[in-house]
């Protein structure tokens, strides 16, 4: 999902360079909203984690 985000930001900076301003603000908003989210299952999964007490598996 971090791929997807960091995917979605080059394109809006591409589209701002060529001067797309309403693609760029779309991809922008895409990617905020997928970092956003990625950060969000990411805490989650960190509490789950640390409640059952799982030790990393190598």
């Amino acid at each position: 999902m971090l791929s997807w985000a960091l995917l979605f930001l080059i394109l809006a900076l591409v589209a701002a360079v060529f001067g797309f301003g309403g693609i760029a603000s779309a991809f922008g908003g895409i990617a905020q909203i997928l970092f956003v989210l990625f950060l969000v299952l990411f805490v989650v999964s960190l509490i789950f984690r640390l409640v059952r007490g799982g030790s990393p598996r190598v």
